[in-house]
């Protein structure tokens, strides 16, 4: 009847809010099977998801299909990004869930009894105080023109509103918690009637920063988590320094080896003659053409500027020297990345360099082995 389906038009209309608006820090009340928080981590101004269902097998199945792409740990994003996920009811307080830029409760209230919206309307407004709310619900009055006029369009539903009651319901929650709302909605038929309207109607409501959420009388308590989480993940970011670090040595060991073929493939076409380590240190200044010292290869650090990978993480040359010189990996002779030599090509061996070393815990530190990574699934069984 829909193309894109419902459930589809739904989840476009929250990346949209979300690419509009930019929210850092977003809650999916109701995540179910988690399709939308799939969508939203790859929108990177998003730093903070969370999914909350009262049924945890749903999420069970499908929380791993939130991890990283194997690529996203050679490329880590520049923002960072962590996942989690709860067991738990709407209508009780968690403190995990306060604090957010945005919550979604896309087709979750017709689900609650109606004794329970009052409760839901307090957890979500009074306890939780998203600065956004998006809320969407069937719209009754569209009912009539779904195939057999169902009264309910699924059995789980406990009940569905019309346009009036819904309108009703988001009135008194702006009176209540200082918030304004607007309505829209997805899901339209050609030639329906105007008054039908969306076939789930939407409600975006928005704190009134002047306003205090918390109604007269209500007081405030200590709080206590509830909830069980699930899942957590934190994606792997530029903003770890861990992974800042191994992700630059990464970038610069690549182009050295990128630099030294090229290297290489010259020697062979100027002769033997310019290979020997007569061309010494002052092969850095006058052209910062790569040269030999003491068995090594050295490539100037203004050669690594030329990588738009490692100049884009640097920022500068003197930069990239501070980056390197504390970093195991990596030698420094002078102003140059050295690579060894020794066992490639015998014939540029030659006495190791007493006095030309970088001062530095690297300089003959031995690469650690079996280093854990800063990132990965936690997953936290009830």
């Amino acid at each position: 009847m829909f193309s894109p389906s419902l459930g589809t038009q739904r989840h476009n209309f929250v990346v949209d809010f979300v690419q509009q608006h930019k929210p850092k820090k977003v809650i999916d009340l109701g995540c179910a099977d988690c399709r939308l928080l799939r969508r939203l981590r790859f929108l990177r101004d998003v730093e903070f998801l969370v999914g909350v269902d009262i049924k945890s097998s749903s999420m069970k199945k499908k929380m791993h299909s939130l991890a990283p792409f194997p690529g996203e740990y050679l490329q880590p994003g520049n923002k960072p990004l962590t996942i989690e996920l709860y067991e738990g009811s709407v209508t009780e307080e968690d403190p995990h869930t306060k604090g957010f830029d945005l919550a979604t409760c896309i087709e979750l209230i017709e689900h609650l009894q109606l004794a329970e919206v009052g409760r839901f309307s307090e957890v979500l407004f009074g306890y939780m105080e998203p600065t956004a709310v998006i809320v969407s619900t069937p719209n009754a009055d569209f009912n009539c023109l779904l195939p057999g006029r169902p009264k309910l369009r699924i059995p789980d539903h406990k009940f569905e509103w019309t346009q009036v009651e819904f309108r009703s319901w988001a009135s008194g929650i702006c009176g209540a918690y200082g918030y304004t709302v607007e309505f829209t909605g997805v899901g339209k038929v050609a030639n329906g009637p105007e008054s039908s309207g969306f076939c789930s109607q939407i409600g975006v409501f928005n704190r009134e920063s002047s306003r205090s959420n918390v109604p007269p009388g209500n007081e405030v308590t200590e709080d206590v988590p509830v909830y069980n989480l699930l899942y957590r993940m934190e994606y792997p970011s530029l903003q770890n320094n861990n992974i800042f670090q191994r992700t630059l040595v990464n970038e610069v060991l690549y182009w050295a080896e990128h630099l030294r073929s090229q290297w290489a493939a010259s020697q062979r076409g100027i002769g033997p003659e310019q290979t020997q380590d007569s061309q010494g240190l002052g092969a850095a200044a006058d052209g910062e053409q790569p040269f030999l010292h003491g068995g090594f290869l050295c490539i100037p650090l203004s050669s690594f500027m030329s990588c738009p990978r490692v100049r884009e993480l640097s920022g500068s040359m003197v930069h990239l020297r501070d980056l390197l010189l504390g970093d195991p990996q990596v030698r420094l002779i002078a102003n140059s990345v050295a690579l060894d030599m020794g066992e490639e090509d015998p014939a540029v061996q030659s006495e190791e360099p007493t006095d030309a070393w970088d001062s530095g815990r690297h300089g003959n530190v031995p690469v650690e082995e079996g280093i854990e990574d800063d990132w990965g699934a936690q997953v936290c069984k009830p």
